[in-house]
């Protein structure tokens, strides 16, 4: 299909969102969220991470009198049963600078970069420990034949004790079992 003159064009649309709603929730302050959360690089482009979903949004409002987040839905995007995020329309407080915003940004950057993880260090055998493992190590596998050799009269021993049925039918201080079965009377 071609364009000619007689057909309409779309005229481009203004950038603001055109809704006059804003939610009820409580307002959003800027001083109040992470600076890493915040993004005022391009102030007129403003851009923070919505409280209620976690997603960046772009704020509306900028020449105007009131700013609030824009109109978004959480979860994926492109999903067939799109849900509205509850924080979409909240009106947000610009209660810092851009240099406050900058320095706060900056200083919480150095914290960060600060908190480095320390090398875990072993602790240190003690001398006997050090002894059984360097002698687990030098054993070969003769040698642990042999061993196992060696302690297989004892195993052959206790076990030829265990099963053993000790001579007598009572213990000697207890009195003798019962072999009647005994019926009450009613």
């Amino acid at each position: 299909m071609t364009i000619t003159p007689a057909m309409p064009q779309a005229k481009k649309r203004p950038t603001r969102t055109r809704t006059k709603r804003v939610s009820s929730l409580p307002t959003i302050r800027l001083s109040q969220l992470p600076p890493s959360h915040i993004d005022l690089r391009s102030p007129l482009d403003a851009v923070l991470v919505c409280v209620d979903c976690g997603t960046w949004c772009p704020i509306t409002g900028m020449m105007g009198r009131t700013q609030k987040i824009v109109p978004h839905h959480k979860g994926e995007a492109g999903t067939a049963t799109p849900l509205r995020c509850r924080g979409s329309n909240r009106k947000v407080i610009f209660d810092i600078t851009i240099v406050e915003w900058h320095q706060a940004l900056v200083d919480a950057i150095a914290e960060a970069s600060s908190r480095q993880a320390t090398a875990v260090l072993p602790k240190p055998f003690s001398p006997q420990t050090d002894r059984i493992l360097r002698a687990r190590a030098e054993r070969t596998l003769a040698g642990r034949l042999a061993d196992w050799d060696a302690v297989l009269p004892g195993v052959a021993a206790a076990d030829s004790n265990r099963r053993k049925m000790p001579a007598g039918d009572a213990p000697t201080e207890a009195p003798t079992v019962p072999l009647t079965t005994l019926h009450p009377a009613r």
